[in-house]
């Protein structure tokens, strides 16, 4: 009796795990207020976009879409992970979600390490494939281990349990971080000049190597058994899914389409001066 009522506290399915709460509230609020910032702001980014905007921005933008539709089906939908019969659909929500937003991550370092901003298709084209490669391989990987091997990655009601689980996000954990400590690295080594001249650029980096490595002590804290180490992780989870994607915005297209508006009202300017509007001013 002892052994079967373990087993259930430890399944994915036990009846006492709790699949939602105030941070699934919290996933909902913030996943569905991203979205109607990015509807509120639609209508004038795509003239903006048709304006002349680059390969690479419009790609973009119509990506962020995709990830955070997925990103808020996945914040309504976390009672799936708790519910019999919803293992693949949630698992196969979680790998989507997880992967979309992993190419975002992956494709805003390549697309401001090149400073592509008005470049063409082949732009695009090298920016994506080194994206796209490392994102397939981290997807098969994934969907490999979760569907043959019976891993529960996505699934965060499984405590210290999994110790292979917990092996597999440090090192995933761990290939993140040392990425982004390397850009950081380059940033005051004599390769500098290969940086884009951009100070968002580095915040980002900044803040995502200190998120990485914060994740990766969360996952090795949670591997040897610790209760901090879960807590910690979950809320690692729960400040990524619900702040990543518009921090991201921010960070790279809320800045061209301000750099737009500039540029527009320059040639407003500029017209309007040709003109002899302000020429009253110095009489």
């Amino acid at each position: 009796m002892s052994s079967s009522g373990e087993a259930q506290a430890l399944s994915p399915l036990g009846t006492d795990l709790k699949c939602d709460g105030y941070d699934g509230i919290f996933l909902i609020v913030s996943s569905l207020l991203f979205v109607l910032y990015l509807m509120l702001h639609a209508k004038k980014n795509l003239i903006r976009l048709c304006r002349g905007a680059s390969y690479v921005v419009v790609s973009y933008y119509a990506l962020l879409w995709l990830v955070t539709l997925l990103n808020l089906a996945w914040s309504f939908l976390q009672a799936w992970q708790c519910s019999p019969g919803k293992e693949v659909a949630w698992n196969l929500l979680s790998l989507f979600t997880a992967s979309g937003m992993l190419c975002l991550e992956i494709s805003l370092v390549a697309f401001l390490l090149k400073d592509n901003y008005m470049n063409g298709m082949e732009a695009l084209a090298q920016s994506f494939l080194a994206s796209g490669i490392t994102v397939f391989v981290d997807t098969l990987l994934k969907a490999l281990y979760v569907f043959g091997f019976g891993v529960p990655l996505f699934n965060r009601n499984v405590g210290s349990a999994q110790t292979i689980k917990w092996s597999l996000w440090i090192v995933h954990k761990l290939l993140l971080a040392a990425a982004y400590g390397f850009i950081l690295f380059i940033q005051f080594s004599k390769w500098r000049e290969k940086l884009p001249p951009r100070p968002a650029f580095y915040n980002y980096v900044a803040v995502m190597f200190l998120f990485s490595v914060i994740t990766l002590l969360a996952c090795g804290l949670a591997g040897i058994g610790a209760g901090l180490g879960n807590w910690l992780y979950d809320f690692t989870v729960l400040c990524y899914h619900s702040f990543y994607l518009p921090f991201l915005y921010v960070t790279f297209l809320a800045d061209f389409f301000q750099e737009e508006d500039f540029l527009l009202d320059n040639a407003y300017y500029s017209e309007m001066k040709d003109a002899g509007f302000f020429d009253a001013e110095w009489e």
